[in-house]
């Protein structure tokens, strides 16, 4: 079974900065295929797409509220992407999420188009 693993999160307050990794050891399929995208959950709200890179095309897809504060990058060899956070805000406070898909279109928003999920890391952003 895929499994990803998604770490980096913790506590900091806002205005500061954290970097989270998602990785896929031992990863089956050619990492450099696939979209990894960031989604997050807030606590009483629904799951959102943060961010996205498509290793296949190597588009990134950014969410309205994080665009110009976070960056998503990837380094395929280590079968890794990483989420850069800056500016953190209090709004920020959620469990973040990394999935991995093969992705065709634009659609990276939507969590459907994702096969393989890691078990969260919690930022909380807080003064």
């Amino acid at each position: 079974e895929v499994q990803l693993q998604a770490y980096g999160g913790g506590s900091v307050r806002p205005r500061g900065s954290l970097r989270l990794s998602c990785t896929a050891p031992g990863f089956p399929y050619d990492f450099g295929d696939y979209a990894i995208a960031w989604f997050r959950q807030a606590p009483g709200k629904e799951r959102e797409a943060v961010s996205c890179i498509n290793n296949g095309d190597s588009k990134r897809y950014y969410a309205d509220s994080v665009k110009g504060r976070y960056t998503i990058s990837s380094e395929n060899a280590k079968s890794t992407v990483y989420l850069q956070m800056n500016s953190l805000k209090p709004e920020d406070t959620a469990v973040y999420y990394c999935a991995a898909g093969l992705l065709y279109g634009d659609s990276w928003y939507t969590d459907y188009e994702y096969d393989y999920w890691g078990q969260g890391t919690l930022v909380t952003v807080s003064s």
